[in-house]
């Protein structure tokens, strides 16, 4: 018996959708949707069903990513999105990983929806303007202008430098040895001197309202003792899981020039329910 073409497509479809969405419980609930939709239709009408279906998750993702632009306007101190515990192996895939890191997935939140879906299928998922016109619902000349304006956008706000997986897991591997010392000193020679620090807290957990600049400033914001400190994969790279007094967070880190320069911690517990067992992710 042939499986459905929505199970055989099922981690590309929430690749699609936790792109466009940052969340993955949003990404979930739209599969959810989708997944409805696609069981009320005939599927032996449907000629190319893996391109249907993306259609079909990117324009419900879309009315999600509306809504949830509205609700994030109220969220209490800074908004980051949730982390997806991952398998080394997904780093095999240089273009996904850049794509779905927190620092993207960060700098698509300045983007428009219809910017980011677009965005999302062209420099991800590599859909010809067509498909995506279909998807979002606008011509095909409109889509290469709203595609050729999120790329200028999101060009501009990408860290400076790419670095290799091997020079991404020694800066970690010293930073988390860092943070695991408690001491300024040692975090101080491993933070750039522009460095920033973004906890998010969404009024859950303990996490300053605002980014922090600065080495010494986030060195002495880290620097505390009794820490509970773990490498893991987050998103497809090197990233750490700090303790504090059965507060976790989720960090993840930007490096630049052997430091790090950004710091995304995650520490609403509602943002780290993905953490227990590896996300797959594809395109």
């Amino acid at each position: 018996m042939t499986e459905d073409p929505f199970l055989t497509h099922r981690s590309l479809l929430f690749t699609v959708a936790y792109e466009t969405l940052g969340s993955a419980t949003d990404a979930e609930d739209v599969l959810q949707e989708s997944w409805l939709r696609w069981a009320g239709i005939d599927h032996a009408q449907v000629s190319a069903p893996r391109a249907y279906l993306v259609r079909l998750v990117t324009r419900q993702a879309l009315n999600r990513l509306r809504t949830l632009s509205r609700i994030r306007e109220d969220y209490v101190g800074e908004w980051l999105p949730e982390p997806l515990l991952t398998s080394p192996d997904v780093a095999e895939d240089i273009d996904l990983v850049e794509n779905v890191s927190i620092a993207m997935l960060t700098v698509l939140e300045t983007l428009t929806p219809t910017e980011r879906a677009v965005f999302v299928l062209r420099e991800v998922f590599e859909m010809p303007y067509g498909e995506i016109a279909e998807a979002v619902e606008k011509s095909a000349a409109t889509v290469r202008q709203i595609a050729r304006r999120a790329r200028d956008r999101v060009a501009a706000r990408q860290p400076r430098v790419r670095v290799s997986q091997s020079e991404q897991q020694i800066v970690v591997e010293r930073f988390l040895a860092a943070v695991r010392s408690g001491q300024v000193k040692e975090l101080m020679e491993v933070l750039a001197p522009d460095v920033v620090l973004i906890v998010d807290g969404g009024g859950l957990a303990s996490a300053a309202r605002a980014p922090i600049h600065g080495a010494e400033l986030v060195a002495e914001s880290l620097a505390r003792p009794n820490r509970t400190v773990s490498a893991v994969w987050l998103n497809g790279a090197p990233a750490g899981r700090i303790e504090t007094d059965g507060q976790v967070a989720a960090v993840s880190l930007v490096v630049e020039n052997g430091r790090v320069s950004r710091i995304h911690a995650v520490a609403n517990p509602q943002k780290l329910r993905r953490l227990g067992e590896p996300t797959k992710l594809v395109r």
